[in-house]
């Protein structure tokens, strides 16, 4: 059995995980990262990056099929399934090769296996010891601090048979290498991970519904959003029921029959080739030996403190193991603010949720980054509003992308910028502007007196902020 020493051990190697691993390095700490399964983790492999992909090829063939909007000529056009999930697949592989050359290239040394914690020796770190199962028997790691990046998995309901078995149910994992191209498709659940999925496989042609058991879809959104995001779904060709629950799945030879309680307290059957569900996700805290440890678990998270401490000495946790949101970037940024306490770095702050941008790719886009308006006013705040369409937008108008909006949310008392709400084209790579004036605590007076280059979707959001005080140009 070998036995190794290091500084730092990080257990998982997702955008959490091998982001920590990499700040540890920088800073002199002696680490090791182990991985049961592909670098990158689920973001990379599984999730962020090859839905993207996905995404893109929707994306493609909804402009195809619109060719002559720009004057173009595009005949017969289709798609072949299995080329779509092979590119979507080499990105992905790409992607963990990248993160591959990260781990040389930073001196960090990896061990594939399955990792299990247990109690430490009485030591001045006190930390646990890190036991790794591997293809050649078992490895012992003894460091000074462990930092769990294990992430999470699709939740599922066992009892109302919303759980997957790979051909007729799928959980994201599934939907990513699909083996046919569903007809008839129904999604349940509305968040990011529904909608993203809902738009993929409407725009190549399947007959999709989409189940939400609260009163609006992408719920955690501003409503103006999500009021906005139905409509447009909707005119896809998306059957939307929201205030819905599926009450339980019935699979048959070729189809699954979905019993559906809807708002007005009727029951509905909608029948399906296949059925994705995204209802949630729950940490993975199994066979870690946390519960000998004394590791608080809470509804499937495990709990931290502000700087990522789980309360037994030398073992930290962050990403999607510490629950919502649950987004790789704020796992990155866990990673790096839990390593730099670590390391003794001067100057930390604990994160600001309220700082994390939020994105959906689907189309039209979704982002946003801070207080909703229904929040910002139940947290007592007077707000000043401000919107702009994307048809006020000549970048938006050229696109051929029209449908869209910029909604700002700010304290009238002293021009906070409070909140940012967009839906349309790009948005998600608009919404880093917003998140950096709400980090810098940015004021109206901030974003008015900016300059914003033209013509650029970028403009919308100079001209949202002008007209939540009644200064707005283009409309």
């Amino acid at each position: 059995m070998a036995e190794k020493t290091s500084d730092l051990v990080v257990i998982g190697s997702g955008p959490g995980g091998y982001v920590a691993a990499i700040r540890a390095s920088q800073l002199g700490l002696k680490t090791i990262i182990v991985e049961r399964d592909a670098l990158g983790g689920v973001c990379l492999n599984w999730g962020c990056i090859p839905t993207k992909a996905l995404l893109r090829t929707a994306e493609v063939y909804s402009n195809m099929k619109h060719a002559a909007d720009f004057g173009l000529k595009a005949e017969g056009i289709g798609f072949d399934l299995d080329a779509v999930v092979k590119r979507s697949r080499a990105v992905s592989g790409r992607m963990e090769k990248g993160v591959t050359g990260l781990m040389k290239k930073n001196k960090i040394e990896v061990v594939k296996g399955t990792a299990r914690l247990e109690k430490g020796p009485k030591t001045e770190s006190g930390a646990p010891v890190v036991k790794v199962k591997t293809d050649n028997g078992e490895e012992t790691i003894k460091a000074k601090h462990v930092i769990l990046a294990t992430g999470a998995r699709a939740r599922t309901i066992p009892a109302a048979g919303l759980e997957p078995d790979g051909k007729f149910i799928w959980t994201a994992k599934e939907a990513m290498v699909p083996d046919v191209m569903p007809k008839k498709l129904l999604v349940i659940g509305s968040g990011a991970i529904g909608i993203e999925f809902a738009s993929f496989y409407n725009a190549l042609g399947a007959e999709t519904t989409v189940v939400e058991m609260v009163d609006r879809i992408l719920p955690a959104e501003d409503a103006e959003i999500s009021k906005f995001a139905e409509k447009q779904f909707k005119k896809q060709g998306m059957k939307i029921l929201t205030s819905a629950t599926v009450e339980k799945l019935d699979k048959g030879s070729e189809t699954v029959k979905a019993t559906i309680k809807t708002k007005d307290g009727k029951t509905e059957t909608v029948e399906a080739d296949r059925v994705i569900l995204a209802i949630g996700i729950t940490g993975n805290t199994e066979n870690l030996g946390l519960e000998t440890l004394g590791v608080k678990i809470d509804r499937g998270h495990v709990t931290v403190n502000e700087w990522l401490e789980t309360g037994v000495k030398g073992l930290y946790a962050i990403g999607d193991l510490v629950g919502a949101p649950w987004l790789a970037h704020k796992a990155s940024h866990e990673g790096v603010l839990c390593v730099e306490k670590i390391a003794g770095v001067k100057g930390l702050h604990p994160m600001n949720v309220t700082h994390i941008p939020g994105c959906t790719y689907s189309n039209p886009q979704v982002a946003s980054v801070g207080l909703t308006e229904a929040k910002a006013k139940e947290q007592g705040y007077k707000v000043k509003v401000g919107r702009f369409p994307f048809v006020g937008n000549g970048k938006a108008i050229a696109l051929g992308e029209p449908e869209g909006m910029v909604k700002t949310v700010f304290d009238e008392k002293t021009g906070e910028l409070l909140g940012a709400h967009m839906i349309g084209a790009e948005v998600t790579e608009l919404i880093q502007g917003f998140g950096l004036a709400r980090s810098m605590e940015g004021t109206e007076e901030d974003l008015m007196h900016a300059i914003f280059p033209h013509p650029t979707l970028s403009e919308m959001m100079h001209e949202a902020t002008l007209d939540a005080y009644g200064r707005v140009v283009h409309v």
